[in-house]
């Protein structure tokens, strides 16, 4: 078989980086497209896998239209020449070369973002989501117990690698906590918001008087914030949000992270994310504010109070409820489009693939 991925942002990667490297190892052949965005080209390097980097992405309105356009092309005709079995992914770009080429294209969606899922849904033959409270996607949905991020933070990839310690400079098990400010730069993140400039800086040097501190951010921090900056390679980070003992920030996808590795994580914006709102009802392992107000009171609660065997116990539950999202990704494709009339009409199939 021969896959054909294409990346429209680097936790992509993360998300088919076990499926290439199982699928690859039985013999079949993986090719990833991807626009040069933030550390998506470092990440497809360090994995070793076989990639086309398109270059940068637009940023203007009209750019991006144009880029509807050209990266359509790019992937039309890189795929003639790779003659991929499958197209993965929820890209408009690949979606719609995979209905020029008569080709089975299943997309993975957790955004819900109308902009994107309108252009792709037409051409795309499946589309794969969690079973938490989302917008409807249709006859084409197939829903699975799981989120994204399990499949590469499930605990049958994903083993916390003590050395981060090192690279962050600091003693073993020293307390720490990671704060991540977005730039709000991405279409959904349009009329949102999260900290106001004042409180990054208050927030900061409040917390950093009871604990060592480290940012993560897509932008450029006050200049008295930037030597707090995490300096690790990108592909470290889920080692580092691993061991911290709180989680602070404005991304949804590293809150959603530091729930699937059972670490507190407090999540700071205006957008309501599905799944994120479900890992704070159902589990109470995120907690949502809309501003930065009453946040550091919550930190300090978390920090001073946090119980390891809780958080622990708190991660199981919600393990026990889902399953091995990869090893179910790998069965659906390998054997679509049967697998999607089993999932039809035996969706407790997939427990199958349980991890409990």
């Amino acid at each position: 078989m021969r896959y054909l991925i294409d990346i429209g942002h680097p936790a992509h990667v993360h998300y088919y980086k076990n499926f290439a490297r199982i699928v690859t190892d039985r013999g079949d052949c993986v090719l990833f497209t991807c626009r040069d965005k933030e550390v998506t080209v470092s990440l497809l390097k360090h994995y070793n896998f076989h990639h086309v980097n398109f270059g940068k992405p637009f940023t203007s309105s009209i750019g991006k239209i144009f880029g509807l356009f050209y990266f359509t092309l790019r992937v039309f005709l890189i795929s003639l020449k790779f003659r991929p079995n499958v197209f993965l992914n929820a890209s408009m770009y690949s979606a719609f070369v995979a209905w020029l080429m008569c080709k089975p294209h299943i997309a993975l969606e957790d955004t819900y973002n109308k902009e994107q899922v309108n252009l792709y849904l037409p051409f795309t033959s499946c589309v794969l989501t969690g079973d938490y409270d989302h917008p409807s996607l249709g006859k084409k949905e197939i829903k699975y117990s799981g989120y994204q991020e399990l499949l590469y933070l499930h605990p049958n990839y994903f083993i916390p690698n003590e050395d981060i310690f090192h690279d962050l400079g600091i003693e073993p098990y020293t307390k720490y906590v990671i704060i991540r400010f977005v730039s709000w730069g991405a279409s959904h993140d349009i009329g949102q918001g999260g900290f106001s400039s004042e409180q990054k800086i208050g927030i900061v040097k409040e917390l950093g008087k009871r604990i060592r501190v480290f940012i993560s951010s897509e932008g450029k921090l006050p200049e008295e914030l930037e030597e707090l900056r995490i300096g690790i390679a990108p592909w470290k980070m889920h080692d580092a949000l691993a061991f911290a003992t709180l989680f602070l920030g404005e991304g949804a996808t590293m809150v959603s992270e530091c729930a699937m590795l059972g670490v507190p994580a407090i999540y700071v914006n205006t957008l309501d994310v599905h799944t994120i709102r479900d890992q704070e009802a159902k589990y109470n392992l995120v907690f949502s504010f809309r501003n930065g107000n009453n946040t550091l009171s919550k930190a300090f609660e978390l920090i001073e109070h946090k119980n390891k065997e809780n958080w622990k116990l708190k991660q199981n539950n919600m393990l026990a409820d889902k399953i091995d999202v990869t090893a179910f990704l790998i069965w659906f494709v390998e054997n679509y489009p049967e697998s999607k009339k089993i999932m039809r009409q035996n969706p407790d199939y997939q427990n199958t693939f349980k991890y409990f």
